[in-house]
């Protein structure tokens, strides 16, 4: 651990002071997301034992509203992306080049990791427990490539139409609801998918489940910008 914790260090040292700068604040940012995602979901688990209903509630309310301040705290330094596909379609737009765009990846994974670890450890539990649950149908997929798809219009909706303030509450209003309106339950996003494997509770996903969760996601997401760009035919269109 010593050794990778020197490498990382060393790697972030040869970064331009403002991508450093932006990396960390990626890697924080999604790693307080999976910690909520995470957290609550234990907390859940233990305050309703018997109601998974009240879980999956108590788990959406507190993922949405840490989806908003999360990205309130972190979008002026780096656009609080916390997402391998909205820094896809970051790059797509020429707002990222292909080296920021990989560092950006790999510290949303890193900090997501991490997350989840502090996640497990604030709450008495193992510090890395692989997931046991298994997540796979072709409708679980086809609902993680919705919620993904659906995340992105809402994103890449209000950027094109210069509505940028409103993406945090858009984005976390629609997280909370797509808990409720997937099959698969909103994972939506690469990173966090990757990191909740690393836990054996309310929220964890099994390692086996992840590499057709990542590629529903990506599907998804490739989709809707391509839907954008076809629906905002690559212009900013004016607010009615």
């Amino acid at each position: 651990m010593l050794v990778r914790a020197r490498v990382v260090d060393a790697l972030l040292l040869k970064l331009h002071p403002d991508l450093r700068r932006r990396a960390v604040a990626e890697a924080v940012g999604t790693g307080f997301l999976v910690a909520v995602v995470i957290g609550s979901g234990v907390f859940a688990q233990r305050l309703s034992p018997s109601d998974v209903g009240l879980q999956l509630l108590e788990n959406s309310i507190a993922t949405g509203a840490g989806l908003v301040a999360l990205i309130l705290a972190f979008a002026s330094v780096s656009g609080a992306h916390f997402n391998p596909v909205v820094t896809l379609a970051s790059r797509i737009a020429g707002h990222l080049n292909t080296r920021e765009g990989i560092v950006y990846g790999a510290s949303q994974i890193v900090g997501g990791c991490v997350g989840a670890i502090v996640a497990n450890v604030m709450f008495d539990l193992p510090a890395v427990t692989l997931s046991t649950q298994e997540r796979s149908s072709a409708g679980i997929w086809l609902g993680e490539a919705v919620a993904t798809f659906g995340l992105l219009i809402v994103i890449l909706a209000l950027a094109r139409t210069d509505r940028s303030t409103f993406v945090p509450f858009a984005v976390g209003g629609y997280i909370a609801a797509a808990y409720w309106f997937t099959s698969s339950t909103s994972f939506a996003n690469p990173a966090v998918t990757i990191a909740r494997s690393l836990t054996d509770t309310f929220a964890g996903i099994a390692p086996s489940s992840v590499p057709a969760f990542v590629v529903a996601q990506v599907i998804g997401g490739v989709v809707a910008i391509a839907f954008c760009a076809y629906l905002y035919d690559s212009r900013r269109v004016p607010v009615p």
